[in-house]
């Protein structure tokens, strides 16, 4: 039994350590160093977005080729709207995003998400997911163009598409695009929008000239800011794609930041693009027709940027012939059934791999998919998050049950055990052999206790894993005051929930569903009978104290888990001990409690 008790306790200060060295070492040192960065960029002058022609990428047929350069207008506090009015526009109107395509360089570059708002207040703004490139530090395109030589102007960043007046793109009416380098060379462009996020856009190029020429495709899409919000180590944000045989690459922005750039092998099939959290903006190149080269960048020279760029191989085009294909570029929210659809509907492989499960993800896709589908039998997250425990409970029921049966057997023959410590106090070896008898001859296993722990870590972590990526988490109410199962609980003992009105520092935003997490802790602690050594006692006295301050900066909805959780724990534990006659301690240990604090 003591042999037990000690690796629970090691393995609760394990988690204390390493969840206390994130929250009170890792996390402010991301957010000091997001600060210095975002106060640099502030005083950074815009110079030019993307890689220029002294970093050229090397087509895969060996023909020297660039992904363009546009060089950023000399603009100072120039808003968001009136960038979006100094130039020519295509207006944008689906249920879930609403925006327009800049006919200079037929970008995507002002987008905003209908369902999703910026807090948990209906009324506060939506997310604006894409700025034109003019506006600062929250500039984020993707744009879609042709890079050769000898060939003329080609549509690329200054290029001015020709559009139709009164044209916008929904669902149901497809825009198109025209535009011509007076040598030969028409390029028409349909771009077309589902009820979602994303957009088909199906190119033509028409030589009418005499002579053949070769183009190559490009895409990109830059960013000029890294997330406001400090990454957690549970969640890869940055630069990434997946391509053919390498699989999935990504490359946090710290890593580009120190290597500037990163180029995967050619490859046939794939996707790239840059990932926040709930959001994402990813071009999905021409699959299977020939090979591309993707390319992840960064510069620091002027304004600082940083992009996800392919170049196809170059494609000879004869003179009369006309060169179709179709790309897509996808832009918005990161939902698990629409990524999966887009996966299997449009056959984009591996598109699923946009949502970061990480390595655990046989536990954490599950995790979510029953989550989710109790959600829609119960219409509250929260309450799916209760009934997922209980099942949980009932599935490792036959392991619990044999556990608690195994510690009820130890407090039975807990006074021999106390018989032989006193009578082979100087022989250890004797006392540890005797002790072993005596396991063996009541069947006991006495490390049965540590079982329904170890099975708790890893639900916990994958729990905590869903509730911190996925978008149907953010914003998910439960009742009363939480409003966000993916925040912390938002009240405080320290202000007395509220009826005080004062701010108070991060570390004592200590809410209710966090001490109830604490009280239920100690309760179940207190079941087993208090540790003879008085280091263990301090250690079970306060673990439930540090435990309730640790688990107060988690979500709400982790902290709902794990006090329901305990809840369970302790009606199940009570019962099984009560059927084998082992004496519940709690009572005592209180009292005991309650009288070394007297005294």
């Amino acid at each position: 039994m003591e042999n037990s008790r000690n690796f629970l306790i090691a393995m609760a200060l394990s988690i204390a350590v390493m969840v206390g060295w994130q929250f009170f070492v890792i996390s402010p040192r991301t957010e000091a160093q997001r600060q210095a960065e975002q106060s640099q960029a502030t005083l950074q002058t815009p110079t030019t977005p993307a890689g220029t022609a002294q970093d050229p990428a090397l087509s895969p047929a060996g023909r020297e080729s660039v992904v363009p350069t546009s060089r950023t207008p000399e603009v100072t506090g120039q808003t968001r709207d009136a960038a979006l009015a100094a130039s020519p526009r295509i207006q944008i109107d689906t249920p879930s995003v609403s925006g327009s395509i800049n006919l200079q360089g037929a970008r995507l570059d002002d987008l905003r998400l209908k369902g999703y708002h910026e807090t948990v207040d209906e009324s506060s703004p939506t997310i604006v997911l894409l700025s034109p490139e003019t506006i600062g530090k929250d500039a984020y395109f993707a744009e879609l163009g042709y890079s050769g030589q000898n060939v003329g102007a080609l549509p690329g960043p200054q290029t001015l598409w020709e559009a139709a007046p009164g044209q916008t793109l929904t669902p149901a009416t497809p825009v198109t695009l025209t535009s011509t380098n007076g040598e030969g060379l028409t390029f028409t462009r349909r771009i077309s929008v589902d009820d979602k996020f994303m957009f088909t856009v199906e190119d033509s190029v028409q030589n009418t000239g005499t002579a053949p020429v070769a183009i190559s495709r490009y895409g990109r899409v830059v960013r000029f800011s890294k997330p406001e919000v400090a990454a957690a180590y549970v969640l890869f944000e940055g630069l990434l794609g997946h391509f053919g045989e390498e699989g999935l690459q990504e490359v946090k922005y710290h890593n580009i930041e120190e290597d500037k750039r990163v180029s995967p092998a050619p490859t046939a099939t794939g996707w790239l693009g840059i990932t926040d959290k709930y959001w994402a903006t990813a071009l999905v190149p021409v699959q299977g027709q020939g090979t591309f080269q993707p390319n992840f960048r960064y510069s620091s020279d002027g304004r600082a940027y940083y992009q996800s760029d392919y170049l196809h191989e170059p494609e000879t085009i004869a003179p009369g012939a006309t060169l179709a294909s179709t790309s897509r570029v996808f832009a918005g929210a990161k939902v698990v059934d629409v990524i999966n659809g887009y996966e299997s509907n449009l056959g984009i492989s591996h598109f699923g791999q946009l949502i970061d499960w990480g390595w655990f993800y046989f536990i954490t896709r599950p995790m979510f998919w029953a989550i989710d589908h109790l959600y829609t039998l119960t219409g509250n997250f929260g309450v799916a998050i209760l009934l997922i425990t209980v099942a949980l409970k009932l599935l490792f029921f036959p392991l619990a049950s044999k556990s608690y049966k195994s510690m009820a057997k130890m407090k039975t023959v807990q006074p021999k055990l106390t018989e032989l410590r006193e009578k082979y106090a100087d022989d250890r070896a004797k006392q540890q052999q005797e002790m072993m008898r005596i396991y063996k001859e009541e069947k006991i296993n006495p490390a049965a206790g540590c079982w329904p722990v170890l099975v708790q870590i890893p639900v916990f972590f994958a729990l905590y894993k869903v509730l911190y990526i996925t978008i149907e988490m953010r914003h998910a109410p439960f009742f009363g005051w939480i409003q966000d199962l993916a925040a912390p609980d938002p009240t405080s003992l320290f202000n007395l929930f509220g009826l005080i009105p004062i701010t108070l520092p991060h570390l004592l935003m200590v809410g209710v569903w966090p001490i109830l997490m604490g009280i239920t802790m100690f309760i179940q602690m207190r079941l087993n009978p208090t540790p003879p050594d008085p280091a263990q006692q301090m250690v079970f006295t306060w673990m439930p104290v540090i435990f309730t301050f640790m688990m107060a900066s988690f979500p709400a909805g982790l902290v709902i888990y794990w006090t329901w959780n305990n809840t369970l724990s302790i009606i199940q534990q009570s019962i099984i001990m009560k059927r084998y006659g082992a004496k519940i301690e709690l009572w005592d240990n209180l009292k005991g409690v309650f009288s070394r604090s007297k005294a």
